[in-house]
């Protein structure tokens, strides 16, 4: 059996974990905690969102 792997699949399911989670972190920050800690979970989620970008970006190149 052969491992099917490469740099380009590994990015890109790092880019989709990476979207689902920095969602998922924006959506408790709106929804759940609505004090000050949802800031900080809604600024965490845009940077996972940002570096999911960045992943997405250097697919292809690496």
């Amino acid at each position: 059996m052969t491992n099917n792997l490469n740099k380009n699949k590994i990015l890109g399911y790092a880019t989709l974990i990476m979207i689902m989670m920095g969602i998922l972190l924006i959506c408790l920050g709106a929804f759940k905690y609505s004090e000050i800690a949802g800031w900080g979970f809604t600024a965490v989620g845009i940077g996972f969102l940002a570096i999911a970008w960045v992943f997405n970006a250097l697919k292809g190149r690496v």
